[in-house]
């Protein structure tokens, strides 16, 4: 692990050592480690977008916000790229073109995002009354990068359209905004470690489809107070109760609470950042998976909740964290790969990705308590996000937090809510009150 100072050198190493044509003035950086796949197996089925939103307290006026992006995308390093192909991997390079069009919202999200039709920005802008969304192709930036953005995109927003906010900094980023466009996976590698991600097959959830292009989306607004008070009853994290209680709605919707052959594994991504004094705006994330084999009959979820902990807890050391992003950056550098051409390790990539994506039921990803600056706190009402779907997975949830308000987001392309109902039972049997919020998908 390195030190805050020595994070700070990196940065402004990688920062110097990005290349530039002096002739055209076009920067151009690597993808980190993680970023990799993304474009090899991104497509229509599986966008690779997630979204990150934000609740005013106003609606929104398309105009401000658009000049808001006008203003803020030249700032932002990394989202004011386009991704081009090189011989041997996909690259960023900085994109001097419009940004894109600010539209409200009219179809569902996380669709994929044509990089032609969108002024070759790999993100999206829409809106919808109060809320402001930001949807990214993962290539460039995780949850952190998107907040990182988003709430600049509303703070910028907010001083054109309330006075009292300009102040003689203009339109000057904030302080604890990151710029740092570093490769944290490749600074904080430390050799080659072997592979442990989990491999074999994992229960997969079968329902009734959606049609086709459809796109499920419900909310569970929640007291952050509370959940952590029914946590602490339990002697566990609010993160270890959400995926248990998650867990426990697969066991008895799907299993019927009968034994099966093939574990049910939720995939937990681990933001790395604290752990590995980092501020990058790229992607720096592991997954690590909470398992649960139904090998005998009625379980209690009491159960369940401990062999989530038990399998969570051993996963979670950094060094063993450090291992799981060692052995993807050792396969980066293995010499063989490095000089494959781009449509051989494309091939290769989308291989790997299909079985790693098939050894996990679902993704649960908690992007944190997101906080803003004071002055804006007045005119920010929430925050929420979530995830598009993969291979395998056609139900995915996401925590997101801001100040005590806590919301859980199912994202799903099933028709049926059985698993969603059974988890809001066992939520409010826990004494927990619920605010639902759907995308109109469900009627019922």
């Amino acid at each position: 692990m390195t030190t805050g100072k020595e994070q700070r050198e990196a940065c402004k190493a990688a920062k110097s050592t990005s290349k530039v044509s002096s002739k055209s003035k076009i920067y151009w950086e690597s993808l980190d480690n993680t970023a990799l796949i993304f474009p090899s197996i991104a497509g229509e089925n599986a966008s690779s977008v997630f979204r990150i939103s934000v609740t005013l307290k106003e609606d929104i006026v398309r105009e401000r916000l658009q000049e808001a992006l006008d203003i803020l995308l030249p700032k932002m390093s990394g989202f004011n790229n386009c991704i081009q192909s090189g011989v041997f991997w996909y690259y960023l390079e900085t994109n001097y073109r419009k940004a894109p069009k600010v539209e409200e919202e009219k179809f569902f999200p996380c669709r994929y995002i044509h990089p032609k039709t969108n002024n070759h920005y790999l993100f999206r802008v829409t809106y919808y009354k109060q809320r402001i969304n930001l949807e990214v192709f993962h290539a460039i930036a995780d949850g952190m990068g998107a907040i990182n953005f988003l709430k600049e995109l509303t703070y910028q927003y907010l001083r054109l359209t309330h006075e009292e906010l300009r102040t003689d900094k203009g339109d000057a980023l904030s302080a604890g905004t990151s710029l740092c466009r570093e490769d944290s996976f490749v600074r904080n590698y430390r050799g080659a470690k072997k592979n442990g991600f989990k491999r074999e097959r994992a229960l997969t959830i079968r329902q009734r489809k959606l049609p086709s292009g459809e796109f499920g989306v419900m909310h569970l607004h929640m007291s952050l107070k509370s959940l952590k008070e029914v946590a602490r009853s339990y002697k566990t994290s609010l993160n270890e109760y959400l995926v248990a209680v998650f867990i426990w709605s697969v066991y008895r919707e799907v299993l019927r609470a009968s034994s099966a052959k093939k574990p049910i594994r939720v995939a937990v991504p681990v933001n790395l950042r604290s752990l590995f004094n980092s501020d990058t705006t790229k992607n720096f994330f592991v997954m690590v998976s909470a398992e649960f084999h139904a090998a005998a009959e009625s379980y209690s979820f009491e159960e369940i909740l401990v062999a989530v902990q038990e399998s969570l807890r051993s996963q979670m050391e950094p060094n063993h964290l450090e291992d799981l992003f060692s052995y993807s950056v050792s396969n980066q550098k293995n010499i063989g790969l490095r000089v494959a051409p781009l449509f051989l390790k494309s091939i290769v990539m989308r291989a790997v990705y299909n079985k790693s994506a098939l050894a996990n039921t679902a993704t649960i990803t908690n992007v944190g308590n997101v906080r803003v600056d004071e002055k804006y706190q007045p005119f920010v009402d929430n925050f929420t996000a979530f995830i598009a779907m993969s291979k395998g997975q056609n139900l995915k949830g996401t925590i997101c937090s801001y100040e005590d308000n806590l919301t859980f987001t199912f994202t799903s392309t099933f028709a049926e809510t059985t698993l969603q109902k059974t988890f809001c039972q066992r939520l409010v049997e826990d004494g927990i009150q619920i605010e639902l919020e759907t995308n109109g998908v469900y009627y019922e």
